[in-house]
């Protein structure tokens, strides 16, 4: 896999702190134990609400197939490093396939983790004179550890990551196809704002409510409707 395509938009190359967990008031058992819980031999039921949440938490989490993962088509040094991987970059490629390394947030690296061979993605080309979507990839390889993590000279090199217990994951990308015409952020935003009234599809599109993420999951409905924009003339 190519060492120079460094896949991510500027601002996210540095580790963001995970948040510390907050446990709510209610999932602290208070001492003792309730006379009712004595006397009905049950155990109090506010030692297992956490347990029960937590559950019906991972029962109801979203489930995506479908992704915009941003790059930089244009140079731009870091740490003396030139991270510039567009799509040109990666038709070139052998066999037209990367690795998606140098993603250093921790909601952009779970998506990753979640992304499945076959899962369609748009190539965003991003942190250039116009960004817009370039053309479309696939998964041919699930999450694996982030090589540029354990590399001293690369810029995403993060001393508090191992082999043993790795912070940064990947994914293998592959060439499919270029958009039949680019489709540029400002058409994108337009349809954005004229669906948070009508209720399109666009309406909650990552790209604008989750701007900084390099790496964002679309809704079936939102990668269809920004794939049918091809066909329409700017």
């Amino acid at each position: 896999m190519p060492s120079r395509g460094k896949k991510r938009a500027r601002g996210s190359s540095n580790a963001t702190k995970e948040p510390d967990l907050k446990v709510a008031k209610s999932e602290i058992p208070k001492e003792g134990i309730p006379e009712a819980a004595k006397t009905s031999g049950k155990r109090n039921p506010g030692k297992t609400s956490a347990g029960k949440g937590s559950v019906k938490q991972e029962a109801n989490k979203k489930t995506y197939t479908h992704w915009l993962m941003k790059s930089e088509p244009e140079s731009r040094l870091e740490k003396g490093v030139d991270v510039k991987f567009g799509i040109e970059d990666l038709k070139v490629q052998p066999n037209q396939t990367a690795c998606w390394d140098g993603v250093r947030n921790y909601q952009a690296r779970n998506f990753l983790r979640d992304m499945k061979v076959g899962q369609m993605a748009f190539f965003y080309h991003s942190n250039c004179k116009e960004p817009g979507i370039a053309g479309l990839i696939k998964v041919v390889k699930e999450a694996y550890p982030d090589h540029t993590q354990f590399e001293k000279k690369d810029p995403h090199y993060d001393a508090s990551s191992s082999k043993e217990n790795p912070k940064w994951w990947m994914v293998d990308v592959q060439f499919v196809r270029m958009t039949k015409r680019f489709v540029p952020l400002a058409e994108l935003k337009l349809h954005h704002q004229a669906h948070k009234t009508s209720g399109g599809p666009l309406k909650d599109m990552a790209l604008f409510t989750r701007q900084r993420l390099s790496v964002q999951p679309l809704t079936p409905e939102e990668f269809e409707f920004v794939l049918s924009l091809e066909e329409k003339p700017r």
